[in-house]
């Protein structure tokens, strides 16, 4: 199906007020339901050159792999786009290091990347990083990614606080990126959707920047206006320093999008 019928997606990325040039990338297809950020670093344009090399795979593979599928079909008991993000993950992985490999002004260059896939009422989100993906759900605003970062773990074993963790000078050392080793596992979970949910992809530049309650009150005061609220959510992280560049894509759920069902499972489905 047409996803662009029930699915908004804005995408919006700045440098910040300190950096000169912008190693985020974001895209999005609203028909095929998927939407990708990338946080690169590297010496020089590096950075760049792998965020931006990670979202223009993605961005022409996954069409493709979709149209040869249905993301929501299942094989071998997996779906179709767990398969694929996990699939071109790998592939995206592979590109950058021998990248990297090859030509001595990328050695180094790596991205995060988050990417989610919108099919069946659920979306498939896959991330490698601490760029993260929160839902906006009513009231309740939940961070549904968790970073591959060495905060993270920190937390984890409790060896610091949440307090302490927003403060710690720490919060840049990735456990996990794309295009550093040969290879790299991506953390690939689904989540239920209902219309009405608003979600937000964001690189580090805005969660380090803006507290995640004032990121969930200024989703709830903006949805109905998904450009303002991407410009909104920007402008505060650069109000309190932009350190760094901060990207945000916003995906707000108009309405169903069950998977389309063969007449074997409507029938199957009478006697359930």
């Amino acid at each position: 199906m047409d996803m662009s019928t029930v699915l908004e997606i804005v995408t919006s990325s700045n440098p910040g007020m300190v950096r000169s040039n912008n190693e985020d990338a974001v895209m999005a297809n609203t028909e095929c339901g998927f939407a990708v950020l990338a946080d690169g670093m590297g010496g020089y344009n590096a950075g760049e050159v792998a965020s931006g090399m990670a979202t223009t795979m993605l961005g022409s593979e996954l069409p493709k792999a979709f149209l040869e599928r249905a993301p929501s079909s299942l094989v071998g008991g997996r779906s179709w786009a767990e398969i694929t993000l996990e699939t071109l993950m790998g592939l995206v992985n592979s590109a950058i290091y021998q990248s990297s490999q090859t030509q001595p002004q990328y050695a180094g260059m790596g991205t995060t990347l988050v990417v989610a896939v919108f099919h069946d009422n659920k979306v498939t989100v896959g991330h490698i990083g601490d760029s993260r993906m929160y839902r906006l759900r009513g009231e309740d605003f939940q961070q549904i990614t968790r970073d591959h970062s060495l905060l993270q773990e920190q937390l984890d074993a409790g060896l610091i606080t949440p307090e302490q963790a927003r403060h710690s000078q720490n919060k840049n050392l990735v456990t996990r990126a794309v295009g550093i080793d040969p290879e790299v596992a991506a953390e690939i979970h689904d989540h239920a959707v209902i219309p009405g949910d608003v979600y937000l992809l964001c690189s580090d530049g805005l969660n380090d920047m803006v507290e995640d309650d004032e990121i969930a009150m200024t989703l709830g005061a903006l949805s109905a206006n998904l450009e303002l609220c991407a410009m909104q959510l920007i402008q505060m992280a650069n109000d309190n320093g932009g350190r760094d560049n901060v990207s945000v894509i916003l995906v707000k759920v108009k309405g169903d999008y069950p998977a389309a069902r063969g007449w074997w499972s409507r029938f199957l489905a009478w006697f359930k």
